[in-house]
């Protein structure tokens, strides 16, 4: 009988997750890692043998928070899923989270969830969605046993955004209900309505309205309040509760004192709110950086990167929305009627790693930890987000010295600019393996066909757990 050899050897490499490192070779077989063995035992045969030696293999990155194909009033992101999942692999991301949020009064929360499962068939990459609610009415419930059963099980609010997406708080609170009933998790965008169009208003008032002065436009305190009104209600009805891009080590804060108190509470930054502060509006193209909310004085930015190195911060997500500049000029006279968004599913990887482990002296453990096994383990995705046996054969032969010059136009993720043009970055993928196929090496990227899975999510509490391996 012919002996059956594995796929994939990755040999020689220093596997690092979030809880420690060793040198080993990772097996892989039928898309999972079937075996890790100490890097001193003999090579083992297989189909393809990459050498990781003198590099290091991570989890494939996981980004909770991603926005494909989004519908936003008048405008629509120009991306697709094949177009954001390859930047994504590009990126050494192997899952990205997307978000089922109605498009208008007509689409049901249940409606735009199943819609964008249709289209994510087209990823090159693994994908899981986040459901939205903007308002309640009595099928609500029903619905979100739906998307419970169908392996959706979060749903994002946003407590600003009035007359659009903004959920008020009775429907936040319901929903709270809600998914501590299907052992689900509330995803939240904070910021206080009633301050932001206030504050807005005056601005605009005052003939200060164009992108110039979007920073000021959404002040700070509208984060930190909005977060601490979100974790009472948390707190009130027992729901654990996910803070998306925080921008302020304020609300941070609010967060780390919620988990004191025994609350299921997490905070996600994004990369722009640890590297760009708000100079950014002032400079030849403020248009670059419209996105809610703002980025922060440097000083706040210096602060909320300190709260990183911490671990005080669970994720970094890229809060990924492709427009192009086109769209971002046709209003830049008035933040009011501007897309708000960044493209970043690909450069996550780079500036996530300059920010924690070149400048602020965070660990490659730490990295890991809010790059991929965070926000496998708080959105519940099986198999993700560790490099041990049993698992998805996701992997990232990294090189944490590599540096390069982002280029926003020799990107892949379909618009015509970075935020981070210009800036030099260490830490970038060398090898890509997503399913246990090599998608990206030395020799280019190789496009995978539509091949990404539809990631079905366990139950919040039931995911937590389950045990985590034991480090080596």
């Amino acid at each position: 009988m012919m002996s059956h050899f594995p796929d994939l050897v990755i040999a020689n490499g220093t596997v690092v997750n979030s809880f420690g490192r060793q040198a080993a070779h990772v097996v892989v077989d039928g898309g999972r890692i079937t075996r890790l063995l100490d890097a001193q035992e003999p090579v083992p045969a297989a189909v393809r043998t990459v050498d990781a030696a003198g590099m290091l293999v991570i989890p494939g990155g996981v980004d909770g928070h991603c926005h494909v194909a989004q519908v936003t009033g008048r405008f629509r992101t120009l991306d697709d899923y094949a177009t954001t999942s390859t930047a994504a692999l590009w990126g050494g991301t192997t899952t990205i989270v997307d978000f089922g949020i109605p498009r208008d009064a007509q689409e049901t929360p249940l409606d735009a969830v199943l819609n964008k499962k249709r289209l994510a068939t087209e990823s090159r990459c693994d994908v899981a969605l986040h459901g939205s609610v903007i308002t309640w009415d009595e099928t609500v419930p029903w619905q979100l046993e739906q998307l419970a059963e169908e392996g959706v099980r979060s749903v994002k609010m946003y407590t600003t955004n009035r007359g659009s997406t903004m959920a008020d708080g009775d429907t936040i609170l319901k929903v709270m209900r809600e998914m501590v009933r299907l052992d689900g998790l509330t995803y939240i965008h904070a910021e206080h309505d009633a301050i932001i169009t206030d504050c807005t208003e005056q601005h605009a008032t005052d003939g200060r309205i164009g992108i110039e002065h979007l920073h000021r436009t959404r002040p700070g305190l509208a984060e930190e309040i909005s977060v601490k009104e979100t974790l009472a209600m948390a707190e009130y009805t027992g729901a654990p509760v996910y803070f998306v891009h925080q921008s302020t080590p304020g609300a941070v804060d609010l967060v780390t004192a919620a988990r004191e108190r025994g609350l299921e509470a997490f905070s996600e930054t994004c990369p722009h709110y640890v590297t760009l502060d708000d100079t950014v509006y002032g400079s030849h193209f403020p248009e670059w950086y419209a996105c809610c909310p703002p980025m922060r004085d440097a000083r706040t930015v210096a602060a909320l990167k300190e709260r990183l190195a911490s671990g005080a911060i669970h994720t970094v997500s890229s809060d990924h929305s492709c427009y192009d500049l086109s769209q971002k000029r046709e209003r830049t006279d008035d933040v009011r009627f501007m897309p708000h968004g960044l493209p970043g599913v690909e450069t996550r990887m780079p500036v996530s790693f300059t920010a924690l482990v070149t400048e602020a002296g965070g660990s490659v453990e730490d990295f890991v930890a809010v790059f991929s096994a965070g926000p496998a383990r708080i959105n519940a995705l099986p198999g993700k987000g560790v490099v041990a046996e049993g698992f998805d054969a996701d992997l990232v032969i990294f090189d944490p010295a590599a540096k390069r010059t982002v280029d926003g136009g020799a990107l892949h993720m379909g618009t015509d600019f970075s935020p981070f043009e210009g800036k030099t970055l260490n830490g970038w993928p060398a090898v890509v393996i997503s399913a246990g196929v090599v998608v990206l090496d030395e020799a280019g990227f190789h496009d995978p066909g539509p091949v990404g899975r539809f990631v079905a999510r366990n139950g919040f509490t039931e995911h937590r757990s389950i045990p985590a391996p034991i480090p080596a």
